[in-house]
């Protein structure tokens, strides 16, 4: 079947307003730990799994891996428990998929049950899929979530638009053959090949979305 077969959503900095809230976490990890983030290790968390970025901080810090693990997932589990502001277009463009029959699936490198706190609150909206960092072997920047998303929809990811907002999304959306909508949260991310930038999700409709798959 040829044309758009599902939309595949990222969550933090995409959906909704917490990327830069995942990384006052880190920060606050970090500061804990004596050290302060800055330049390319803060860049580097944008985007990250807890167990990625509890690596990532192994090799600054030097403080246990299962003890940083802990602690990024408890805090962040507490900063989105506040609350998570949807952004910009979000909810209109998800309702708009609903009504027109397209399939979602939330795609994230949060945990499962962040991943799914979240997916309860976006308006009523259901999606037909839902992954978090655990229900794949690999996680972003590995195709594995988007692979995994794209086969519970029944869909060619050739067939998928994967909205993203990091690098790190993106790289593992199209290392999976999925076309990107990049909407940046923190980073510019570049247009380049199967690759569209927008500023914000108030920009997309349907009408892209279907003109980035073709006939």
């Amino acid at each position: 079947m040829s044309g758009l077969r599902a939309v595949l959503f990222d969550m933090d900095g995409t959906l909704v307003d917490t990327e830069e809230a995942w990384v006052e976490v880190v920060e606050k990890v970090a500061a804990r730990h004596g050290r302060v983030l800055a330049g390319e290790n803060r860049r580097a968390v944008y985007g990250r799994s807890v167990e990625d970025t509890a690596e990532l901080l192994y090799e600054f810090l030097r403080a246990p891996r299962e003890e940083l693990t802990a602690e990024l997932g408890a805090d962040f589990a507490a900063r989105v428990a506040l609350g998570a502001e949807p952004r910009p277009g979000a909810l209109r463009l998800l309702r708009a998929l609903r009504e027109s029959g397209v399939s979602t699936a939330l795609v994230s490198a949060s945990p499962r049950a962040i991943v799914r706190r979240v997916a309860t609150s976006l308006d009523g909206h259901r999606f037909d899929a839902v992954y978090g960092a655990e229900d794949t072997a690999r996680t972003k920047p590995a195709p594995d979530p988007y692979l995994a998303a794209a086969a519970a929809l029944g869909a060619d990811p050739a067939h998928c638009v994967a909205v993203e907002d990091t690098a790190t999304g993106v790289a593992s959306a199209e290392s999976a053959g999925c076309a990107v909508l990049a909407v940046p949260s923190v980073e510019p991310i570049a247009p380049a090949a199967g690759r569209t930038v927008l500023t914000s999700l108030e920009e997309a409709d349907l009408t892209l979305l279907r003109s980035l798959i073709g006939s």
